[in-house]
């Protein structure tokens, strides 16, 4: 019986130009392409009778910002389109990582198996950005809102007390980001590895209902993900607005 390895980083597939290409950066490369020719497919010739294509695409998104409007209210069309790219790039790429295929092809290397491709999302890389772009994306739309009031969140000299609490919402925020990237990067490699053990032990049959629980979960993380972001927006925004209003 040949024998099954797994990788806790991507692994280089290549080089372009120098840069390196690692099998999940190729994976969410793949995505990115497959999202951008689905959307021109959906948006390209928008009519009143929308087509199959156009129709999927408008419950998709109406359906989203519906759920999100019940987080950030009248506010939802500044952040949706944010909020929206978490979620459908998230879940895409949770999926991906479920194909046939994907963590099966490739070749061997040094003594051990490579796989061509890699859920984007089982790389901590991947997950550290996202997570990194949500906690500035976060940042910045408290400022614009509020403008240099929201800072009083960090930096307070009022008094001692709201200092040290300033302090603590520093610390807060920069958690956030090791929370997010740790939370997804955790349950989809562990969800792929699951997968992966089940397959080699017992390939067929088997594995399906745990496919199946990797789908539900892909979509789950996806959707907290999206929806933290989202309500740490809301929080944000909210910081303070009533004293901001009366200054």
């Amino acid at each position: 019986m040949s024998e099954l390895h797994i990788s806790l980083a991507a692994e280089k597939i290549g080089e372009i130009g120098g840069f390196p290409v690692t099998n999940s950066l190729l994976a969410t490369w793949i995505v990115m392409g497959i999202l951008v020719l689905l959307s021109l497919k959906a948006t390209r010739r928008m009519t009143l009778i929308p087509g199959s294509a156009q129709s999927i695409a408008e419950l998709v998104v109406g359906s989203l910002y519906d759920f999100f409007s019940s987080v950030l209210g009248p506010k939802i069309k500044q952040f949706f389109p944010l909020i929206a790219s978490f979620f459908i790039f998230i879940i895409c790429s949770n999926w991906f990582g479920l194909l046939p295929g994907v963590g099966t092809i490739g070749f061997p290397e040094h003594g051990k198996f490579v796989p061509l491709l890699r859920g984007g999302t089982a790389d901590l890389n991947t997950t550290l950005a996202l997570a990194i772009i949500s906690i500035v994306a976060i940042q910045y739309f408290g400022f614009k809102t509020l403008g240099f009031h929201y800072s009083s969140r960090f930096l307070n000299f009022s008094n001692p007390i709201y200092f040290f609490l300033g302090f603590l919402e520093i610390i807060s925020e920069v958690s956030k980001v090791i929370s997010f990237a740790f939370r997804l990067f955790g349950n989809i490699f562990a969800g792929e590895v699951l997968l992966s053990v089940m397959a080699f032990l017992m390939p067929f049959i088997i594995p399906l209902p745990f496919l199946a629980l990797e789908l539900f979960v892909g979509f789950i993380q996806a959707l907290v993900f999206s929806m933290l972001t989202a309500v740490f927006i809301q929080v944000a925004i909210s910081h303070g607005e009533g004293e901001h209003a009366k200054a």
